[in-house]
């Protein structure tokens, strides 16, 4: 039993980071403190002013741990891995923590290429971005292609080399065939400049210039190279066109607002590069009620900050808690000092002001759309009730499904819909340990099995501690459940529930012989569903997204087995280093195509590792 007196007496008065655990052992909150004593103790002092969702968590907590740093930005740096680990309940954090894709110039190299990347490294590349949208990366990327004649092979080119034959985009005048010495290194770099000064908003002197040689082709009366002159100046055009001009600033500069209502925040980012909007992102984040705003852009910032590769020279927020502590880890982890600045009036409040002004629009416009779908998942849940005859309309439906492929690496899958949706948070997935070959029967009742055993242990420990029943992970049991298959999935299913003793409604999802959904199997009688009904449509998506949650974790099984096995043979290639070869190449296939100077320049691979692996692959060819 955990003596919470004794260990609130014993904390120390060091920076550090504490860890809140529920009765599971499981993880809810992850804070850093400047001294541990004063912060942890607060927690469990008079709870009169703290907010229902810290009154909420420390209802859960059963126990917590601390971990003492040698100082405050420290502390910062592991909450913020702890938090990425964990993922805890009751911490702020992003649902689509995503990596942003860039353009990169890889000017590494002697004859450059233009590409898209989400990983920005130290390798002496020069990267434009990150930009949210990934169409307008690539849609860009076709339009320099068309503009600049520069190649988009992998060949390692030697400018010395001219036995070369170029290949397609050469003669259709694409590429100006650097591989075969048709161009220099130095007339190449020119080309490479202009597309630097097209990414970096410099585009009027191209278009001057492409004006000009426009102008002289028509005077020649060369008017196909004229047209084709138009062309490349309507698309210089277009790539900048979607840029709105903000400030003459050329620094990367982020702009942050929030707006929130009586229960909810909404946090709006706007990206400036080279003084020009190159896109925006917002994240809703739910149930902030009684959290300054201070303190959401704060874990913003941390959470935003930590997971993507770039970070602006300056950022511009309202108010945050922290600021100097943000500004020495942001700062840490760019490499150059970073500044987190609070306008006060002029152009950077006017931009920050319009920011909060777009964080209103789309707060209003998510709760609009959200009362508008669970309008209509609500009524999908209850027509399902009313098809079933159900006494109650099912509150959470749970489907099942299993996955392989003869037989090997099975899989199965429990996903959970709440008020008609996904909560993908309550979604498991089970690893098949008992079943041989593909025996989905089986396989269904080691599923089913564990998961109702899991619930029903998780609820006699509840119960003996007097906890919440949202402290469990399988101990919520649902009011429906939907089986991927017919009357022989729904039988496997009443037979484990009969084992328990637990009575809930089962059906089965079945499909016709073109493999679509035609309706439900309850009570061992089809019940047959209008094709085109909004029930048939909730059905199919409850059908599909259980299928894709097992074939995935499926597959990720399996190109785990298939990648450790053909790695695993490689000479002089340790655990370290398959990881760090995957993180760069990210697939075999690419790792294949390396050569040495692209081997050698990943980490922990020698010459010696890199010739092993070259010899490998070639000799698996012979």
């Amino acid at each position: 039993m955990f003596d919470f007196e004794y260990q609130l007496k014993v904390l120390p008065d060091k920076p550090g980071v504490y860890i809140m655990k529920n009765s599971f052992g499981g993880v809810i909150y992850v804070g850093k403190a400047k001294i541990l004593k004063n912060r942890v103790r607060q927690y469990f002092q008079n709870s009169k002013n703290h907010s229902a969702k810290v009154k909420a968590m420390v209802e859960n907590i059963s126990e917590f741990e601390y971990i003492v740093t040698d100082s405050e930005i420290e502390a910062l740096i592991l909450e913020c891995n702890l938090i990425k680990k964990y993922r805890p309940k009751y911490n702020i954090l992003l649902k689509d923590d995503k990596q942003y894709p860039f353009i990169k110039v890889t000017i590494n190299e002697d004859f450059p290429r233009v590409i898209v990347t989400r990983n920005m490294e130290k390798d002496g590349g020069k990267y434009f971005g990150p930009f949210p949208n990934v169409s307008f990366v690539h849609e860009t990327i076709e339009l320099i292609k068309k503009i600049f004649p520069i190649r988009n092979c992998r060949m390692r080119i030697v400018e010395e080399k001219t036995n070369v034959r170029p290949c397609l985009n050469y003669f259709i005048e694409l590429c100006k065939a650097p591989c075969a010495a048709y161009i220099t290194k130095l007339q190449y770099r020119k080309i490479i400049d202009e597309v630097i000064d097209l990414l970096s908003g410099r585009d009027k002197n191209i278009i001057r210039e492409l004006e000009d040689n426009m102008k002289i082709a028509s005077e020649k009366l060369e008017f196909e190279k004229a047209a084709n002159l138009r062309d490349k100046i309507i698309a210089v055009k277009k790539v900048t066109e979607k840029q709105k001009i903000i400030t003459g600033n050329f620094e990367d500069e982020d702009f942050i607002n929030i707006y929130s209502d009586k229960c909810d925040s909404c946090v709006q980012i706007f990206f400036l590069r080279y003084g020009k909007i190159i896109g925006r992102e917002h994240y809703v984040i739910e149930n902030t009620i009684d959290l300054p705003k201070k303190n959401v852009i704060c874990n913003f910032i941390k959470g935003f900050y930590g997971g993507t590769a770039h970070i602006p020279r300056n950022i511009y927020v309202p108010d945050a808690e922290d600021i100097e502590l943000l500004q020495q880890w942001l700062s840490m982890k760019k490499d150059s000092k970073v500044n987190i600045k609070i306008p006060l009036k002029g152009d950077k409040k006017a931009t920050l002001d319009l920011v909060g002004k777009n964080a209103e629009t789309t707060l209003s416009n998510f709760k609009m759309k959200l009362i508008q779908d669970k309008q209509m998942h609500i009524e999908s849940v209850e027509e399902i009730a009313g098809l079933l005859d159900l006494e109650d309309i099912p509150h959470r439906i749970e489907a099942y499904d299993i996955s392989n492929i003869q037989g090997v690496d099975s899989v199965g899958s429990m996903i959970v819909f709440e008020d008609g949706r996904a909560k993908h948070s309550d979604y498991r997935r089970f690893k098949i340990n008992t079943v041989k070959g593909a025996n989905d029967y089986d396989s269904l009742n080691e599923m089913l099995t564990r998961r109702f055993e899991h619930g029903l242990d998780e609820i006699r420990r509840i119960q003996k501690k007097d906890l919440k029943l949202s402290s469990g992970k399988f101990c919520v049991f649902p009011d429906l459940i939907l089986m991927d298959g017919g009357k022989g999935q729904v039988n496997v299913a009443i037979s484990v529930l009969q084992k328990f003793d637990i009575d809930i409604p089962v059906c089965g999802m079945v499909k016709d012989d073109s493999h679509k959904t035609r309706g439900l199997i309850y009570n061992n009688r089809e019940l047959n569903i209008e094709l085109h009904s909004s029930l048939m449509r909730f059905i199919t998506r409850i059908q599909d997204e259980v299928h894709r949650f097992a074939i995935t974790y499926h597959r990720s099984l399996r190109n785990k087995r298939v990648l450790h096995s053909v790695l695993d043979d490689i000479p002089n290639v340790g655990g370290k280093r398959r990881k760090e070869l995957l993180k760069k190449f990210g697939s075999i296939e690419n790792i294949k195509k390396a050569d040495m100077d692209e081997l050698i320049k990943t980490n922990s691979i020698d010459r010696r590792a890199a010739k092993s692996i070259i010899e490998f692959f070639k000799n698996q060819k012979n």
